[in-house]
C-alpha cells in the first residue's frame, strides 16, 4: 500500500456509473478479519455499494413474503454477485489484489453468518446505519436494498464511517417482526448481532412458515415497514433522479427522521 490514501482513481468512479452503481464508497477494514486471498493474506479495504429493490414489490411484503419478492430477492443478490466477480477481475488486471464476498451466503451454517458482514463494509463506507431490524438504512434508498462488497488493496480515500443510527424513536420494524426475533436495541458501532436479533428464532420462522420461498431464507416485512423506504425509497424511483455518489453519501449525516 501506498503510505497515504489517495481519491478514487477515474476508472473506479466510471466503472460504477457505467454499471449504474450510484451508491458507493471505499470501507477502511484495518483492525477487522476479512476473508483472506489465495496466499493468506488479508485485506485493507472494501468496496461497498446498494443495490435498490423494486420498490412496488418491498411495499408489498408488509404483511408476509410473496412469490415475487423472492424473485427480486435472487434477481437482485445474482446481479450483485456478476457484479461483484467483475469489478474484482477489473481490479485484479490494474494490479492489485481483490476479493468478491457473496451476497447471502451463509458460509456458517451454525451460527448462521456468512464470511464477513456487508453491513460492516457498508456503515464503514459512509453508506447508511443498521436500524433496529439489523438491516442497513440508507438516505437514498432506506433499506429496500442488497449489499455487494469487494475487497482490495487499492489504498483510496475511505468513508467516512457513519457511527449513529437515525432511527430515533421508530420501533416499526420490532413491533411487525412476526418471529418476535427483533430486540428493539439502538445499533452502534462495536454492538453485537445477538443483541439487536435473535438469528435463530428468525431463522426457524421462515422455515416454518415461509418455507416456499428459498427454503425459508426470505421474510423481509421487518424491511418493507421501515419509513425510510416507505416515504424515501419510491420518491427516489418515481420522482427524484438519483444524484451522484459523492452527494448521496454527505446527506447519510442529515438527521431527517423517519
Amino acid at each position: 500500500m501506498s503510505a497515504s490514501p489517495t481519491a478514487a482513481p477515474s476508472w473506479l468512479a466510471e466503472w460504477m456509473e457505467a454499471h449504474q452503481i450510484f451508491l458507493w464508497g471505499a470501507a477502511d477494514l484495518r483492525g477487522f478479519l476479512t476473508p483472506p486471498d489465495e496466499s493468506g493474506q488479508r485485506f485493507p479495504i472494501a468496496l461497498s455499494w446498494a443495490i435498490p429493490m423494486n420498490p412496488k414489490i418491498m411495499a408489498s411484503i408488509q404483511n408476509r413474503p410473496n412469490q415475487a419478492y423472492a424473485d427480486e430477492y435472487s434477481r437482485v443478490n445474482g446481479h450483485i454477485n456478476d457484479l461483484s466477480v467483475a469489478l474484482s477481475a477489473e481490479i485484479k488486471k490494474r494490479g492489485f489484489r481483490s476479493l468478491p464476498l457473496a451476497a447471502s451466503n451463509r458460509t456458517d451454517t451454525v451460527n448462521i453468518k456468512g464470511d464477513f458482514p456487508h453491513k460492516t463494509a457498508a456503515t464503514r463506507a459512509g453508506l447508511g446505519w443498521v436500524g433496529r431490524h439489523c438491516q442497513l438504512i440508507t438516505r437514498s434508498f432506506g433499506s429496500w436494498i442488497r449489499l455487494g462488497t469487494v475487497f482490495t488493496d487499492i489504498y483510496i480515500s475511505c468513508g467516512p464511517p457513519i457511527e449513529k443510527n437515525f432511527c430515533g424513536h421508530c420501533r416499526r420494524c420490532v413491533d411487525a417482526c412476526p418471529a418476535r426475533a427483533l430486540k428493539g436495541n439502538a445499533w452502534h458501532p462495536g454492538i453485537s448481532r445477538d443483541e439487536l436479533l435473535d438469528a435463530r428464532v428468525c431463522d426457524q420462522w421462515k422455515k416454518e412458515h415461509y418455507f416456499q420461498f428459498h427454503n425459508g431464507h426470505n421474510c423481509g416485512i421487518c424491511s418493507a415497514v421501515c419509513p425510510y423506504g416507505l416515504k424515501v425509497l419510491k420518491k427516489k424511483f418515481d420522482k427524484t433522479p438519483l444524484g451522484s455518489t459523492q452527494t448521496i453519501i454527505e446527506a447519510q449525516g442529515q438527521d431527517i427522521g423517519p
